[in-house]
């Protein structure tokens, strides 16, 4: 690791510009910082369902993804990076199949809930979709780690899957066409 922070405040990004970890300079709106901004946001959001009571299991996963997170996220930083491997990939589909295979088929559409935790592991799921909108964006003008996309695209599918695992049969299915509630008279 290059920098190691001493003084949080360095004034240099006081003009909209940031730095990236190559020495150049860029707009802080830049595609590039909106993506590894995303990731940011999403590792965050990852904080969330860490700080309540989950399965061991469960903690790990998330663990480990909030480490790739921060990879990714320097690789976004520092262009022509790539920390990614195809194993990172693969990891995540096993552990995809790993928690699938405890649940029950799903054969309708699910609401966001199903407890604290299971929510905000349906908001993470939401932020890593928009961060895979904005990677993809990204990857169309200018070069992106290779892996990034399909790793993000599978991370979505994950915390859907540990979305179903923390709601514990607590889920809420979509009812199309509902005729709408009303108070009681």
């Amino acid at each position: 690791m290059g920098h190691r922070l001493t003084r949080i405040y360095t004034r240099t990004g006081d003009t909209g510009t940031t730095g990236l970890g190559d020495g150049s300079r860029i707009d802080k709106d830049a595609p590039r910082v909106a993506a590894y901004g995303e990731l940011d946001e999403l590792n965050s959001h990852l904080g969330l369902v860490l700080a309540h009571g989950l399965p061991d299991e469960v903690r790990d996963c998330l663990i480990e993804v909030q480490h790739r997170l921060f990879d990714l996220g320097g690789d976004l930083c520092i262009p022509g990076r790539a920390s990614l491997e195809q194993n990172h990939v693969d990891g995540l589909e096993r552990w995809l199949d790993y928690f699938n295979e405890r649940l029950p088929p799903l054969k309708d559409f699910i609401l966001p809930g199903g407890g604290p935790s299971a929510a905000h592991c349906q908001v993470a799921r939401t932020v890593c979709r928009r961060a895979e909108r904005t990677l993809t964006t990204l990857a169309r003008a200018e070069p992106v780690a290779p892996l990034a996309l399909a790793w993000v695209n599978r991370l979505s599918d994950l915390l859907f899957v540990l979305a179903r695992i923390l709601a514990e049969g607590g889920e809420t299915l979509w009812q199309p066409g509902r005729p709408p509630a009303l108070p009681p008279r």
